[in-house]
């Protein structure tokens, strides 16, 4: 039987006027991995709070398993501005300790790409104060990862993270015993990683069996059950597990149950989009042309980011847009937006973009603009036009708009100074869509979105008859949203990806090998050859090696030791100097010892 971690037992919580959670009881048991859903507000990150103790219930109580070993990752690190990266994640241990460390190695190298962390000035000695907030998060993440816990708690993990960081994540979380909790509204990982779900609506917390799929399964059922009154919103959820059930099979590893139920219940449910229709509307609006790149070269300032680029986006075309940071997707975007804005006048480094003269460019950047704090929510809405047409027939007022992405008719009247960074987010994207766009291009559209709010704006996009490009690390949007994707890897090349993500996974995978390989054989061959090294031999390093910690083990509690006889005898300056050159001697053997472990290291 699983031993229980955490007990939440009866527990409210109040901010103002409103009861986040209203007397929710549940637990957390070995073995667990639990995902957190809920719109924002709703409490999720109040109740893995509770969870770690880093706030009190006003009600009810929350009890942990004695000896619990639990980390947690917030969304404000408390790392110190004043230590080096190699203090706050590896700590005291030598380097031959650490390097010894498969797990160790793994998270450096899933997190930073590298043991030496590359992109960060010093390695492993950068100091933290100049990190940038996705940098400090990393380095926060890591060291979570490498100590031994009972229990993570994570509250949006995939923050700043590219898709290789994210899948690298997920698989590490798979194998490891503890228990988790994670707050994160990336569906995709949702699916990869966790066995149950919480669902955080109204004060409430509803547990659902599976991962994000079954999630969308049993809650689709439960709401037909009970014929709610929010009909709108259980028709998404069918949509998406339309979706879903219709998409790739290896789309998760875990069994699906109730099969023959879910195609039951999607069994009348259209696909998402219907391509054809759309092209011909995007044909209508946009014509032939939408962007041609011939010959181009995109720079950031003096580095070349890609080069020679020949390319074309037409009419309906959606296209997702992933690579490495750095390999300037977001500059190619740009790029484009400046030459539609200039009509044509404004050209990148090389080459020549044409674009179409019916084109109407909207472009979410990953800065939130900044607008009047006293501008209501509606009246920001309203300020680019009353009404907007969305396409085949579908016409919304700014109200009915706002309704749609999350602002119900109270919060319409809310103060923009009191959005949160996600209603402001949700409210950019509104007053892009409102001046009736035919181009859209998205750079990381879901940050600060919880999960309804990318469902909903999924379904708006569904019936959006125009050209687009998305860049996000979202996996699930991605697939869901685009019809092709693309791939800038480094080698300042666009490149399509017919198999999507899994083939750019696979191509990032084969230029590290490759560079791994390439590093080794640059290395310089030893002066004189050696014979092979023989089983016997190899048996006689490794005992060496062990001889060689249990030493250095017993060397650092000497020298414990000894630095506690020194501050007990502190006056006694006779005895003091006697220790110190005990000390010293020993420090003299540590390094030896150290440089020896080195070398069998590097020869075993």
């Amino acid at each position: 039987m699983a031993v229980n971690l955490v007990n939440v037992e009866a527990v409210s919580k109040v901010y103002g006027t409103r009861a986040l959670l209203d007397t929710v009881s549940l637990g957390v048991s070995e073995g667990d991995r639990i995902g957190v859903v809920g719109r924002n507000g709703d409490g999720k990150t109040t109740l893995i709070r509770l969870l770690a103790k880093l706030e009190d219930p006003d009600t009810g109580r929350v009890t942990q398993s004695g000896g619990l070993r639990y980390g947690t990752l917030t969304q404000h690190d408390s790392l110190d501005p004043a230590a080096t990266v190699r203090h706050e994640v590896i700590g005291d241990l030598a380097d031959h300790e650490w390097a010894g460390n498969a797990k160790i190695r793994d998270v450096l190298t899933g997190l930073f790409g590298g043991l030496d962390l590359p992109g960060f000035p010093q390695g492993l000695d950068t100091v933290i104060a100049p990190l940038s907030g996705g940098e400090r998060r990393r380095v926060a993440l890591a060291k979570l990862l490498i100590a031994e816990q009972d229990l993570i708690i994570l509250d949006e993990p995939t923050n700043h993270l590219d898709v290789e960081g994210i899948s690298w994540l997920a698989r590490h979380l798979q194998t490891r015993r503890s228990a988790l909790v994670c707050v994160t509204h990336d569906r995709w990982f949702l699916d990869q990683v966790c066995t149950r779900m919480w669902d955080v609506q109204r004060g409430s917390v509803f547990e659902y069996e599976g991962g994000y799929s079954d999630y969308v399964f049993a809650r689709a059922e439960r709401e037909r059950i009970a014929a709610t009154e929010e009909s709108k919103r259980q028709n998404l959820m069918r949509k998406e597990l339309a979706w879903l059930r219709r998409g790739a099979p290896a789309r998760t590893s875990k069994p699906r149950y109730r099969i023959e139920a879910a195609n039951e219940l999607i069994a009348d449910v259209p696909p998402p989009r219907d391509t054809s229709e759309l092209m011909k509307f995007a044909n209508a609006r946009l014509g032939k042309t939408v962007f041609d790149l011939e010959n181009v070269s995109v720079t950031a300032g003096s580095k070349e980011l890609l080069k020679h680029l020949t390319w074309q986006l037409g009419p309906g075309d959606r296209v997702g847009l992933v690579g490495v940071n750095g390999a300037g997707k977001t500059s190619l975007l740009r790029a484009l937006t400046d030459a539609a804005r200039s009509d044509g006048e404004t050209q990148p480094a090389a080459g020549r973009i044409a674009v179409g003269k019916t084109v109407r460019l909207a472009y979410l950047s990953q800065d939130v603009t900044e607008l009047p704090g006293s501008l209501r929510v509606l009246e920001a809405v309203q300020q680019i036009r009353d009404r907007v047409d969305l396409g085949k027939g579908r016409e919304m007022t700014a109200g009915q708009l706002c309704e749609q992405f999350g602002f119900a008719k109270e919060k319409q009247w809310t103060p923009v100074s009191d959005l949160s960074g996600g209603e402001r987010r949700r409210l950019q994207l509104l007053r892009l869509l409102m001046d009736e766009p035919n181009v859209l291009f998205l750079d990381e559209p879901t940050n600060d979105l919880d999960i309804e709010t990318l469902t909903q704006l999924e379904d708006l996009l569904d019936g959006w008859p125009g050209s687009m490009i998305v860049i996000s690390h979202d996996r699930f949007f991605l697939e869901r949203t685009t019809d092709r994707t693309f791939a800038l890897l480094g080698d300042m090349a666009l490149r399509m990806l017919p198999r999507g993500i899994d083939e750019y996974l696979e191509r990032r995978q084969s230029m590290i090998d490759a560079a791994n390989a390439a590093t080794a054989a640059a290395l310089p061959a030893p002066a004189v050859t050696a014979k092979a090294k023989s089983a016997a031999d190899t048996r006689a390093a490794q005992k060496e090696l062990q001889r060689i910690e249990r030493r250095l083990d017993k060397i650092s509690a000497k020298e414990t030791e000894l630095h506690d006889r020194i501050a007990e005898h502190s006056t006694d300056f006779e005895k003091v100097a006697t220790l110190d050159a005990e000390l010293r001697a020993l420090a003299g053997e540590r390094e030896e010892l150290e440089l020896r472990w080195l070398e069998l290291a590097e020869d075993a």
